[in-house]
């Protein structure tokens, strides 16, 4: 364009065709000169266009030269005040919805939804949850509607396009049959609802399960072998620990899960799900001082059992490898917390200390067992001792 406005310009001074009109037209402090020019030189073909498509503008210097910038002052369209339209949102497919809600984490799905249409879930307001516990995973939910040891209030499942999963619908079953009302929310919710846990797409808001304190009048339940076995906790503080022990106690055949109230994790969610609803229809008793119950089982003729690291140094009660130990009278096994071990008042009672011999060399930064696996293998052992006498 530009090297045709210098043509044009080099043209008409040179009189090869009919003159050049000039008009100058002063905006601001920029000199313009609107031109039009006769139909050989620029519209040979003009048939009666409108006066704005035959305008062009061109900047001349105050000199006669041509400048290097150009405007269109005539055809200038006047600014609106109203401010420009917003671009229109785009539309986002219900399945990219489910894949920011349901595979991506909180921040991933806000950045993913930037710029596109929001998704907007209804936010769930829980009463009373402070006074009740939220039961989450499929397993731990459906127990606890059918033990009925706690009170439900509501149940919330994971909203879905499809059919749900069949083991979230046995639990909707068994809600329904209790009378339970049920509500769907988005997956965001239930995160919120879990602290972040692994929800298997449903919760349950019921009452809190704690200790029991008195004994039940029922007669004791030997799992399959004929001197009973119970286990004591001594400060077993990690919730997915004492989850775990309870799941291997209730497997191996248990009598009976005693815990010290002080300095233990109490039974919560989170120690529900770790045992995978065991803890919804299995006793666990908690007391203030372990050390009374032991001496009174010890007055009855109970044998009392206790544990201790493969290096440690004790006096007192006899080392025993739990694979020579046999039991052969109503025995309690005491396990000692994370990092401590048993406490030295319940050490000074025990009548047999056992160990679980390592097979290699150890390490000294892993010189022990975790205490939910030390617990598994030490009550396999008693108990295949006891059926194998």
């Amino acid at each position: 364009m530009w090297r045709a406005a210098c043509r044009c310009y080099s043209v008409t001074r040179s009189n090869r065709c009919p003159p050049v009109e000039l008009r100058v037209l002063y905006c601001g402090e920029t000199q313009y000169a609107s031109y039009h020019s006769t139909k050989p030189l620029l519209l040979p073909k003009d048939t009666g266009l409108k006066l704005a498509k035959r305008l062009r503008c061109s900047l001349f210097t105050s000199s006669g030269k041509l400048s290097r910038t150009a405007g269109f002052p005539s055809t200038k369209r006047p600014q609106s005040k109203e401010p420009p339209a917003s671009h229109p949102e785009r539309k986002v497919s219900s399945e990219l919805q489910k894949l920011s809600l349901e595979d991506f984490t909180e921040a991933e799905a806000q950045k993913l939804n930037k710029g596109t249409q929001k998704v907007k879930t209804a936010q769930v307001n829980v009463k009373g949850a402070k006074e009740h516990d939220m039961v989450f995973g499929v397993a731990p939910c459906l127990l606890a509607l059918s033990q009925a040891r706690r009170t439900p209030s509501r149940l919330f499942v994971k909203s879905s396009e499809g059919h749900l999963r069949e083991a979230v619908q046995r639990v909707c079953e068994e809600a329904l049959r209790h009378g339970v009302p049920i509500q769907q929310v988005s997956k965001r919710e239930l995160d919120k609802m879990t602290g972040g846990m692994v929800h298997q797409g449903v919760c349950l808001q019921a009452s809190r399960l704690g200790f029991l304190a008195k004994e039940k009048s029922t007669r004791p339940e030997n799992g399959g072998h004929p001197h009973p076995l119970w286990l004591v906790l001594d400060g077993v503080q990690d919730p997915m620990n004492l989850g775990s022990i309870l799941r291997s106690a209730y497997f191996l055949g248990v009598d009976r899960v005693a815990s010290s109230i002080r300095n233990s994790c109490p039974l919560t969610p989170v120690v529900s799900k770790a045992s995978s609803g065991v803890m919804e229809l299995m006793d666990v008793y908690g007391y203030s001082n372990l050390a009374d119950i032991v001496k009174m089982k010890l007055e009855e003729g109970w044998q009392v059992v206790g544990t201790v690291g493969s290096e440690e140094a004790v006096s007192g009660a006899s080392v025993v490898s739990c694979s020579e130990y046999r039991m052969s009278k109503p025995t309690l096994l005491l396990m000692g917390g994370e990092g401590f071990g048993l406490s030295p008042e319940l050490r000074q009672l025990c009548d047999i200390l056992l160990t679980i011999p390592p097979r290699r060399d150890l390490h000294p930064a892993v010189d022990s067992l975790n205490v939910s696996v030390a617990t598994g293998i030490l009550l396999h052992s008693i108990l295949s001792s006891c059926r194998a006498g």
